[in-house]
């Protein structure tokens, strides 16, 4: 990988660390914090990164996200990357450092060149490939992370992920017979393609007025085509700035949806509906219909906005 940085050196430099800190009566690991740990999604600190990162690496692919609690970007592009880890089933493993919590990493990422987070790093067969610097909307994370992979698979050195994580990533990718015009969408979807994509799932819904997957992927799609030619960072700003405009009240909303902070979105809207009224009111209160659209309909957080939404309107 063309301008990969190998570990080797930095896990025979940390074995002898944690040698150190044994003959010393041993050192407590910090908790981590603030990443979702789970199957695909690890926490992982000074101590445990050589083997849940460089070791496992050797294995299958991982994300290594570096974040801290006082750093606003993180928190919209940390829930995205748990939420793409949990969809890979074990393609690919996210590993988060608190660089607050965990300073050897920390140091070690400033050594790197890396002066800001959020910051992503891939590692593949124990070689680290700076990926992402900075927050990101979801679609455009999906699709780094897609040609990330389509790139190492190409050189040849994506290794096959353990006999379980195949499993796993198999079954959930396992379903009947695809609809082309679904495979269409998806095929779109995959290539950057957003007018393909949406003209697919008009198609299905032309068929089927009631395939709810249809429904989610067009309001998903719809979504990312209008925020597609935003400056996310001035339309937050001017919203902040023009509390009583519902235009931009609108698009910060679907500034936030992409940013992975739909609660945000849908309260912003709530809000909106609240202080407006007539025409204001009314487009204020459609665009979040259309915004719930995006998550599943059995999504909590669609229910508590609905609520919401009941008890501003009456």
């Amino acid at each position: 990988m063309h301008g990969a940085i190998d570990l080797g050196a930095r896990q025979a430099a940390s074995r002898k660390q944690q040698e150190r800190q044994a003959q010393g009566g041993g050192a407590s690991a910090s908790a981590g914090g603030g990443g979702g740990a789970g199957q695909y999604v690890v926490d992982v600190t000074d101590q445990t990164f050589n083997t849940e990162v460089v070791e496992r690496s050797q294995s299958v692919p991982i994300l290594v996200d570096f974040w801290a609690e006082w750093c606003g970007p993180c928190k919209q592009l940390s829930p995205i990357l748990e939420k793409l880890a949990t969809e890979a089933a074990g393609k690919w493993i996210l590993a988060k450092v608190d660089i607050d919590a965990n300073p050897q990493l920390g140091a070690y990422m400033q050594q790197m060149g890396v002066r800001g987070i959020p910051f992503v790093a891939a590692v593949v067969a124990g070689q680290l490939l700076p990926f992402l610097n900075g927050a990101a909307p979801e679609a455009q994370v999906r699709q780094a992370i897609d040609q990330l992979f389509e790139a190492l698979r190409k050189e040849g050195i994506l290794p096959e992920a353990p006999e379980g994580e195949q499993q796993l990533a198999a079954d959930a990718e396992e379903e009947p017979a695809a609809d082309p015009v679904y495979q269409r969408a998806r095929d779109a979807l995959q290539s950057g393609d957003l007018d393909g994509a949406k003209a697919a799932f008009e198609q299905l819904l032309a068929g089927d007025p009631r395939d709810a997957q249809a429904k989610q992927g067009l309001a998903a799609v719809e979504l990312s085509i209008r925020v597609r030619s935003l400056d996310a960072e001035r339309v937050l700003q001017e919203a902040a700035e023009k509390p009583g405009d519902v235009q931009t009240q609108i698009s910060a909303a679907d500034v936030e949806m992409v940013s992975g902070v739909p609660e945000q979105a849908f309260e912003r809207l709530v809000t909106a509906v609240r202080a407006s009224a007539g025409d204001d009111r009314d487009a204020a209160r459609k665009h979040l219909l259309s915004l719930f659209e995006v998550l599943p309909p059995d999504d909590p957080r669609v229910a508590k906005a609905r609520r919401s939404l009941q008890s501003a309107l009456f």
